[in-house]
This record gives structure tokens, C-alpha cells and sequence, in this order.
């Protein structure tokens, strides 16, 4: 449709354009529907009634649009002048018609025309002052700069912004019983082309094998499980949750009382005993609690496996580190828990040693991964027997 709107344009075997007449304001650049009709008939060598049909489809999805009755977005084949929508304001360019401009288009004309809109203009325009009433200031302010900016331009160029913006609308937001054009088409994209070439091609079939190969041995939960999982654990938090069981002994936020700040610090005497619970949520609820890591260090170190933790700390401290301390701390880690003979040698099986010392020869933050995995499910495991 834009290929055939560009080569309408043309000067030199587009369909002709001359000035036209409204009253007494001359409008540049106008067409007839008679010459467009004529036009496509002779540039596609069809009937006249094929003709009439394509040039409507143009006119219903905004490519061109009338001056006279811009409510009415069809094309007749007379001296009925038409003009060339401009190319921002086509579908294609995938603009999103937002809520905001629609209320600001409502609001200039409803203000331009003193309340006289559309029965269906008028539903739109109370319906977007409720849903935008935070922002309605704004539109009526925009609307108003719009129309003070309009007034300073010459009274031709005046009608053409209007049934520039009227047909954009009509296409986007199409009264009730008038066919919306964009459910239909044409594809509102520039990538039409390039998919039919590569539905053409091997290669597409050949990554739709694979990924439909790798669907098939996915595996999937079920929806009921993952909604009696989502209940338990919503269910699990929700006294541990400030708002929504609220804030003992009192609301910071709406109090000046910061008691709950100083009982919750991360590090306290004596923790609360919501606090408490939340350590048998998970492994990692007591991990990330520093009093919570601290009882749990001083229960490795009567099993004599403290070491464990001290490892996991150092490759937590490597993963966010700073990047220049990287070499140095990948080395301390190394020497004194991985190395032969460390001081605090932690234990790790051969597969996971191999990977590890192949790392090594190129330290980064994350390279004692596979280690720390190790040493945590290791403690998690010590942890539940």
C-alpha cells in the first residue's frame, strides 16, 4: 500500500496535483477522487470498479484523506479533493495510539467547538477524564498550547492539520459500527519481506525442528501445582510481610517510632521471633540473615566443619568484590581452602577440583562457582539430616 502511495506522489507519473478551492482558502498539493480512480486503473490495468476499490482501501486505512467531509473516510470518484496523508502519521511507523493524545485531540476540539462533539467523541472524552483525572491538567494545558499555536498559522494550513489529525483518529479510534482497519491489516510492520524470504529458506524449517525438538523434552508443572506453590508460600509470608500484617511495636514509616529499625538491624542481640521463623523458610533465608549466618557459624564450629562457611563467604566476597581485587582474592580463596595442604581445606570431589583448577589459569568472579555450589548444598544437607 506505501509503495503504491509513494508512487502516486510522483511527480512526474503520479496522479496530478493542483490547488484547490474550499470557499475562499486555497489548499495545496490536493487530488481528485475521479484522477486517483483514473490512476490506478491505468497504473495496475484494471476495471474501474477494481480501481474505486483499492483507492477506498487507501482512504479507510488513512493513506489519503478528504477535505470536505473528513468524518467520512471513502473515496468518490469526482471532483471531491483529497490530499496525502503524511507519512508520520501512517500505520506502519507503529506510533501506539496513546490514551493521553486521544484526550488531548478531544479536549482541543471539544474546547474549538464549544462542547459539540460526537455522540460517541463524548463517551471517549468522560470515560478518558476518569481514567486520567491525575493528569487531566495537563491535557487541558497541552490542548490549549495546540490551539494557540494553530491560530498563528495560516488558515489552509489550519485544515489540513485538522483532517491530518481527524482521519489518524478515525483510523485508531473508529466509532462504533465502522470497521477497525487495523485488526485487519495491512501487517503494521516493515519485516513482511525478510519473513517471506525466510519461510522460503532451509534454515527456517531447520530451526523450527530444532526448537519444537527441544519443546517437546522440556519439562513442564502443572498449573495446579505451581498455584498450590504459590499459595504456600504466600501463605508462609504473610505474617512476615510489614503490609500486610502490619508493623510491631509501631509503623516506621507513619510514625516517628524507628524501634522496628533498631530491632531488625542486622545485627542484634537478641532477635525477634519472626525473625526466628523466617531461618526455616529456607537454607538461604538463614544464609542471608547475618545473625541468623553467625548461629549457624558457631553450630559448624562445635561439628568441626566451620571452614564450610568461611569458604561460601570468601566466594560470596570474590562475586562482589571489586573487579581490580579479583586475581588477589581468587588467589587467597585458593591457598587457604583449595590448595594442597590449606590451613582450612574444605572438601571437594575430584570432578568439581578439576573444573575449578581449570579456571584458574583465567580468574574471574565467578570461577569458584561450582565449589561454593558444592559446599552449600553440603551444609544444607549436614543441615536437615
Amino acid at each position: 500500500m506505501e509503495r503504491v502511495v509513494v508512487s502516486m506522489q510522483d511527480p512526474d507519473q503520479g496522479v496530478r496535483m493542483r490547488s484547490q478551492r474550499l470557499l475562499i482558502t486555497v489548499i495545496p498539493h490536493a487530488v481528485t477522487g475521479g484522477d486517483i480512480v483514473a490512476w490506478l486503473a491505468q497504473k495496475f490495468c484494471v476495471s474501474e470498479e477494481e480501481a474505486l476499490h483499492l483507492g477506498d482501501l487507501l482512504a479507510q486505512h488513512g493513506y489519503i484523506y478528504p477535505l470536505r467531509e473528513p468524518h467520512s473516510l471513502a473515496l468518490r470518484p469526482n471532483e471531491t479533493p483529497y490530499r496525502f496523508q503524511t507519512p508520520y502519521f501512517w500505520t506502519s511507523t507503529l506510533w501506539p495510539a496513546a490514551d493521553l493524545d486521544y484526550a488531548i485531540y478531544l479536549t482541543k476540539k471539544n474546547i474549538r467547538k464549544q462542547g459539540a462533539l460526537v455522540e460517541h467523541e463524548k463517551e471517549h472524552y468522560d470515560q478518558l477524564h476518569k481514567k486520567i483525572n491525575h493528569m487531566w491538567d495537563l491535557v487541558v494545558m497541552q490542548a490549549q498550547e495546540q490551539l494557540r499555536a494553530a491560530k498563528q498559522r495560516r488558515k489552509g494550513d489550519r485544515l489540513v492539520i485538522a483532517c491530518q489529525e481527524k482521519t489518524y483518529w478515525l483510523v485508531n479510534r473508529p466509532p462504533p459500527g465502522a470497521p477497525n482497519m487495523l485488526e485487519q491489516g495491512p501487517e503494521r510492520g516493515s519485516c513482511t519481506a525478510s519473513w517471506v524470504q525466510m519461510i522460503q529458506s532451509s534454515d527456517f524449517y531447520r530451526q523450527e525442528i530444532e526448537f519444537s525438538r527441544k519443546a517437546l523434552g522440556r519439562t513442564r508443572v502443572k498449573s495446579s501445582i505451581c498455584l498450590e506453590a504459590y499459595q504456600k508460600f504466600s501463605s508462609q509470608h504473610s505474617l512476615h510481610d510489614p503490609i500486610m500484617s502490619g508493623c510491631l511495636p509501631s509503623n516506621p514509616w507513619i510514625t516517628d517510632d524507628d524501634t522496628y529499625w533498631a530491632m531488625n538491624a542486622p545485627m542484634v542481640a537478641a532477635p525477634t521471633k519472626l525473625r526466628v521463623e523466617r531461618w526455616a523458610f529456607s537454607f538461604r533465608e538463614l544464609l542471608d540473615d547475618p545473625v541468623g549466618r553467625a548461629h549457624f557459624m558457631d553450630f559448624l564450629q562445635k561439628e568441626f566443619s566451620a571452614e564450610n562457611l568461611s569458604f561460601w563467604e570468601a566466594c560470596e566476597e570474590l562475586r562482589f568484590g571489586g573487579q581490580a581485587q579479583i586475581p588477589d582474592l581468587v588467589d587467597t580463596v585458593y591457598q587457604q581452602f583449595l590448595a594442597p595442604g590449606a590451613a582450612r581445606w574444605v572438601n571437594i570431589d575430584s570432578r568439581t577440583m578439576e573444573r575449578t583448577l581449570e579456571g584458574l589459569r583465567q580468574p574471574h568472579r565467578y570461577v569458584l562457582d561450582d565449589a561454593q555450589l558444592h559446599i552449600y548444598m553440603l551444609m544444607k544437607k549436614g543441615l536437615t539430616v
